[in-house]
């Protein structure tokens, strides 16, 4: 079975895993993450690029722009004209008319302000934006958002950095069977199981950043997050056999032949 590329708007992306650009030991590392990743888009913060003097060195420095896509992100905005502003810089200063449109709405939790988020789509998508915004995982926010325009839609498996992994597998697979966009889990991923379920899912891809980033070995990390959204895809595209609440024998009893007075049957497992 071959798994077909992400599409979102007008591209195509081999890789269903989205990467980020913070918190990395350094630059080189981070560079080699990405490269173990497979990813072919990576999202950055724009508040992070230096864009009033592009001979400093920058985080763009070490990002292989020829086969990685950037996804300029709005992170440490908390007003929908913030982020409109902050989506709007990006693109003048050449990162793209793509953006990761984050809209926070409390500054302990991380969690989106989803009004605001609703009314900067609705804003940039009829300023020829191509947004993915990052929302909650409530299935009737991803629908208003996607009925506001939006490319694909980016709800959270947990809160932004808590390794805490997918805490509404339900709300995610209600998501998918209503969306007619990409979904796109984003934050919560902690190790290379939670990416998998999230795939298995129906997922269309998954973005991470904290669980490569501040992994012990950053590279190893990005290389098994790679694997678990491949492995992942495949097993949702594959279906997965029914649950049920008692075994049911992987070989066929019909027609064996038993043996002795008080046999039962066989309990082969194949």
């Amino acid at each position: 079975m071959v798994i077909t590329p992400l599409v979102i708007a007008d591209k195509s992306f081999q890789s269903r895993l989205i990467v980020g650009t913070g918190k990395y030991p350094s630059h080189t590392v981070m560079a080699e993450a990405h490269a173990a990743s497979g990813a072919d888009m990576v999202t950055v913060a724009v508040r992070r690029v230096n864009v009033t003097d592009r001979s400093k060195e920058s985080l763009l420095d070490y990002i292989d722009q020829s086969r990685i896509f950037i996804l300029p992100n709005t992170a440490g905005c908390f007003t929908a004209d913030d982020a409109i502003r902050t989506a709007r810089l990006g693109r003048e200063v050449g990162l793209s008319n793509w953006v990761k449109l984050e809209v926070i709405g409390d500054e302990r939790t991380l969690f989106p302000d989803n009004v605001a988020l609703l009314e900067a789509t609705r804003v940039l998508v009829r300023e020829g934006f191509i947004v993915l915004p990052y929302t909650n995982d409530d299935p009737v926010i991803c629908r208003k958002l996607e009925e506001a325009g939006a490319a694909a839609v980016m709800p959270l498996g947990a809160p932004i950095g808590s390794g805490l992994g997918i805490q509404n597998p339900n709300n995610i697979r209600i998501i998918r069977e209503q969306a007619r966009v990409p979904v796109i889990v984003d934050a919560g991923v902690g190790t290379a199981s939670d990416a998998a379920i999230a795939m298995e899912l129906g997922a269309d891809g998954v973005l991470m950043n904290t669980a490569i980033a501040l992994a012990s070995d950053p590279v190893a990390m990005a290389t098994a997050m790679k694997l678990a959204v491949e492995a992942g895809r495949l097993a949702y595209l594959s279906g997965r056999i029914p649950r049920r609440s008692h075994a049911s024998a992987s070989s066929p009893v019909e027609g064996m032949v038993t043996t002795g007075a008080g046999s039962r049957g066989s309990h082969t497992h194949g």
